[in-house]
């Protein structure tokens, strides 16, 4: 069934017109005397005509529907407004990562090509002083964090209701990846795949409207209106996610009653120690996202005593597909197996495990889908499944399958390795044939419950000459080790030939101290099948993660310092 108007900003005046006096925005600027977070609120039906209001303006400034405008402006009220006035228009927002690095930032924005620029003032002189990498950009609009209703120009008032019918399959914005494993690409998403998304994520976290949210990651705020959610922004600077004080975090949770909140691990560790440390519990809370990296099993077991009336979820996928799956922390004290279980495949979406290929896959004849328990590359297909890179046809080429699967090779015996749509107790139909297929990236297996296990990223596998290690069987080994912040399983020398090591984020004071811990690591690898070929240990004082998350371990990065650093080697013998 078609959407007569596909367009995401339709949400929000919905919103307005069905709750116009429910608080939509709360955004902190300070304490009151008492010590509270004060906070400036808006109601739906004022963000709607703050929205308005930036319609207007982008309009008179000259934004056409089908230009692409890059958004570089603060969290809160200025990325929520800047993007629905786009979307609302027709345009579309161009969303790179703040923290990324220039080089790979000026990259992205080259190869995006936006017509238009909306910033600070400091993005602003940014496109100025890097001419070259902003040469498409003809129209600049000034963004700050004032409000602009009310002072939107009387001549503007007709342009502010304008609004872009779209269809589903019409471009609704470009997101870039993080870039963890390679380098950051822009996406491309359709507005139905984002009516689909929000779709997705409200049924299965089983959200209802009236929560209120607090997003540590910005980009998930755009959903709320849609989903009917206040969003409290967090005192949080996206771009340095490890140095967020999470006495703030836990603030804004108790005395706002959020209901709901997304973040990485690395973040709600932080959030987690703080309130098992100062006998802190959240009882407002009925759901904790967790995504952007395996949730440690500590944090698995401790999200009990703060969560006192809610639950840690961690919901998989990538920028390329979100959500695939989702598992709970109730999940996790059920389930057993190699690598991070992930859960259940949600409905709508499709999982399919195959025999890993290097290169692209032209059709998926080509491939052998896996049995049950095997581990493979995972591929998935269902609505809020993007269908190509932007400007990469060469990329998209490698993670896009969009044939028929009429072809595909099931093992003898079993009847499909996938769990989804495609199951009759799922009560929904199978996605056409021909819909398509991304390759995630990403190792794992389906079980015989129909549980998804996440075992590492392809990119990131071992190959040694008696075997394939995988990330994630093998770290979840080391994290037990009591002074290990984080660990990462590497390979040293050419692919099938390569040597295992684990790195350990530790400061170590010298090399009798490193032989030492080496020889308990070895100890602790032996006890493991997973681990028993690892002899060689590194130390490293601070890991290199992804900036989107602070999580995502660059383990690549890593292999390549190894290559001249100082190893430690353990014999079993001594």
């Amino acid at each position: 069934m078609s959407i007569p108007n596909a367009n995401i900003a339709r949400h929000l005046a919905l919103m307005a017109a069905a709750s116009p006096a429910r608080a939509a925005l709360k955004i902190p600027h300070g304490r009151t005397r008492a010590g509270d977070i004060d906070y400036l609120t808006l109601t739906f039906a004022e963000l709607d005509a703050e929205v308005g209001a930036w319609t207007a303006r982008l309009t008179i400034a000259g934004v056409h529907p089908g230009d692409r405008a890059l958004v570089m402006v603060r969290q809160g009220l200025p990325l929520i407004a800047a993007a629905f006035a786009l979307f609302r228009l027709g345009a579309v927002p161009v969303i790179i990562d703040p923290g990324m690095g220039l080089k790979s930032f000026l990259t992205c924005v080259a190869r995006s090509r936006p017509r238009a620029l909306v910033g600070i003032p400091l993005a602003r002189l940014i496109s100025h002083v890097f001419r070259p990498s902003f040469s498409s950009v003809a129209v600049r609009i000034a963004a700050s964090s004032s409000l602009t209703a009310r002072f939107s120009p009387p001549s503007s008032s007709g342009l502010s209701h304008l609004s872009f019918a779209a269809a589903p399959t019409d471009l609704a914005a470009i997101v870039f990846t993080s870039g963890s494993t390679g380098a950051p690409k822009g996406v491309c998403y359709e507005h139905g795949m984002f009516d689909a998304q929000i779709r997705l994520i409200r049924d299965a976290c089983h959200i209802a409207p009236g929560e209120i949210d607090l997003p540590l990651l910005p980009i998930f705020a755009l959903f709320n209106p849609a989903l009917g959610m206040t969003t409290v922004v967090p005192e949080i600077d996206p771009r340095h996610h490890a140095e967020v004080d999470p006495a703030k975090i836990v603030q804004a949770i108790r005395q706002e009653n959020i209901t709901n909140s997304f973040g990485s691990p690395t973040l709600w560790r932080k959030i987690g120690d703080h309130c098992l440390q100062k006998n802190i519990t959240l009882p407002s809370l009925r759901r904790v996202l967790c995504a952007g990296a395996p949730v440690p099993a500590e944090l698995w077991r401790t999200s009990h005593t703060f969560l006192s009336r809610g639950q840690l979820h961690s919901p998989y996928g990538a920028t390329e597909a979100l959500p695939v799956a989702i598992v709970s922390a109730d999940d996790i004290t059920s389930v057993s197996g190699r690598g991070a279980c992930v859960g259940q495949v949600v409905p709508e979406m499709e999982v399919k495990i195959v025999a890993l290929i290097e290169g692209p896959i032209a059709t998926l004849a080509d491939v052998r889908e896996l049995a049950r328990g095997e581990i493979g590359e995972i591929i998935v297909r269902g609505p809020v499944v993007t269908k190509s890179y932007d400007a990469l046809p060469e990329a998209t080429a490698l993670a896009k399958i969009q044939t028929p699967s009429s072809n595909f090779q099931t093992p003898a015996g079993i009847s499909g390795s996938s769990f989804g749509v495609g199951d009759l107790a799922s009560g929904i139909s199978t996605p056409q044939n021909g819909a398509v297929w991304h390759r995630m990236g990403d190792c794992g297996y389906l079980d015989a419950e129909g549980y998804l296990w996440f075992c590492g990223r392809k990119a990131e596998r071992v190959e040694t000459a008696s075997g394939t290690l995988h990330t994630e069987p093998c770290e979840r080994v080391f994290r037990a080790y009591p002074h290990a912040s984080r660990c990462a399983l590497i390979g040293l020398g050419p692919r099938g030939q390569q040597r295992p090591a684990i790195v350990l984020e530790l400061n170590l004071p010298d090399s009798r101290a490193c032989r030492g811990v080496a020889r308990e690591l070895r100890a602790l690898a032996l006890k493991h099948e997973e681990t028993a070929s690892i002899k060689t240990f590194y130390f490293h004082p601070k890991f290199p993660v992804d900036v989107r998350h602070n999580a995502k371990i660059h383990r690549l990065t890593l292999a390549k310092w190894a290559a001249t650093a100082t190893g430690f080697e353990s014999d079993p013998k001594r």
